[in-house]
């Protein structure tokens, strides 16, 4: 069977700096940090006292009122932002031929930990019934299933900070190899608990830029220290092209390639010479068929981190080749932090608005590019119009994902 086309028809988006399309999209031209010292729980054990948080979501102002009660907020974020999704693509997903997939680093771990508290606290009948069905990875999932009716493959994968990317690809091929029609695919994340913080705060990944926490987060930057916690939920959805254009429904780009690899190197330390994470690109290329002198823009993982931003630009340059030079490219995560697994799925919802808008993000607290990333960096939003534009995610455990995107 001749592979199918895939497009995107709907965002919906959670996020420190803005909710849905269009919030989203606001928050990135605004290039104004929502990083900030904590005040979810009390940080002051850790050496790192800052990050990203949403609050303005509430569960009831999204979900009815049994649903939002019943819900940890892992799988809120993840219902309500397929909720938001199905409502822009106008779509009429129950049934089995339409698939979910989505990716989270931590699920509902957060909850579980607040559930231990209670269990300290009050014993067995502190704890709320629940919790078995909210912390196993595959919650969010199984719960925009029950919620939308959807009968067709459920999956949920725990691929570290490459989960939403992943959940994307996996959503991309079983959509073009019709194993489904459509698919709501992304990840969510909600880690702002003391010990699940405090876990990467420990192993010292985390930015101790305390003292102004709105530059905490800068990627490609030669202060870098680390990254900065975030959580939100990013969900797309995604059709079989000639499908979503009978029913005239809002293409807002179109799907193109998927790659993923494994460093095989170190549990958190990229590959220094950026080898494996080059392969992801050149595989997503491949199942593109295009050249890499077809990409016009790139969002980075650029987390934020010492290391990674040194082995990202290796890997770009590994792929792209000569164009690996010239092409421009911007990391978001100054504006929102790193929201573990959902980060993918978020940067992918930007990757797309950024083609349909032609503009391309800049990069948020940029002050100093570090020389050792030979890469054209955007500090600034600029106005251009591209055909073709990657998305790269990199998580703990060496995964690597690559999504490459086309304008509608």
């Amino acid at each position: 069977m001749k592979p199918r086309r895939v497009v995107v028809t709907g965002i919906g988006a959670f996020t420190p700096v803005g909710h849905g399309a269009d919030g989203l999209w606001g928050g990135v031209l605004a290039n104004r940090s929502a990083v900030r010292c904590i005040d979810r729980f009390d940080p002051s054990p850790f050496p790192s006292r800052v990050a990203a948080q949403i609050d303005d979501f509430h569960p009831a102002d999204h979900l009815d009122a049994r649903r939002a009660r019943r819900l940890d907020r892992f799988s809120a974020l993840t219902v309500a932002a397929a909720r938001g999704a199905v409502e822009q693509a106008g779509l009429s997903p129950a049934g089995d031929r339409t698939g979910i997939f989505v990716g989270s680093a931590l699920g509902g771990v957060a909850f579980g930990e607040e559930q231990h508290a209670a269990y300290v606290a009050r014993g067995v009948r502190g704890v709320a019934p629940t919790l078995a069905l909210a912390v196993f990875g595959g919650a969010g999932a199984s719960n925009v299933a029950i919620d939308l009716e959807i009968t067709g493959p459920t999956l949920g994968n725990a691929n570290s900070c490459a989960s939403g990317a992943v959940a994307i690809g996996e959503a991309f091929h079983a959509i073009r190899d019709g194993i489904v029609d459509a698919a709501l695919a992304g990840g969510a994340e909600a880690p702002l608990a003391p010990l699940t913080f405090g876990a990467f705060a420990m192993i010292r990944v985390l930015s101790q830029r305390n003292d102004d926490p709105a530059t905490a987060s800068r990627p490609f930057d030669v202060g870098r220290d680390g990254f900065v916690m975030g959580e939100g939920s990013a969900i797309l959805a995604l059709e079989e092209r000639d499908s979503a254009i009978r029913r005239d429904a809002p293409i807002l780009g179109e799907l193109l390639g998927y790659g993923s690899s494994n460093d095989a190197y170190h549990m958190t330390a990229p590959r220094p010479d950026g080898r494996e994470a080059a392969r992801a690109i050149s595989v997503a290329l491949a199942d593109a068929a295009l050249g890499p002198e077809s990409i016009g823009y790139v969002n980075a993982h650029a987390s934020s981190t010492p290391l990674n931003e040194l082995a990202e630009a290796r890997a770009l340059n590994l792929a792209l080749g000569a164009s690996g030079a010239t092409v421009p490219v911007s990391g978001t995560k100054g504006l929102y932090g790193h929201a573990l697994g959902a980060s993918g799925a978020i940067e992918a919802a930007i990757t797309i608005l950024a083609l349909q808008h032609g503009v391309l993000p800049g990069t948020c607290n940029l002050l100093d590019p570090d020389p050792a990333c030979d890469l054209n960096l955007l500090r600034e939003a600029i106005p251009q119009q591209v055909s073709v534009a990657l998305s790269t995610s990199f998580g703990f455990g060496g995964m690597n994902a690559a999504l490459l995107f086309g304008r509608a």
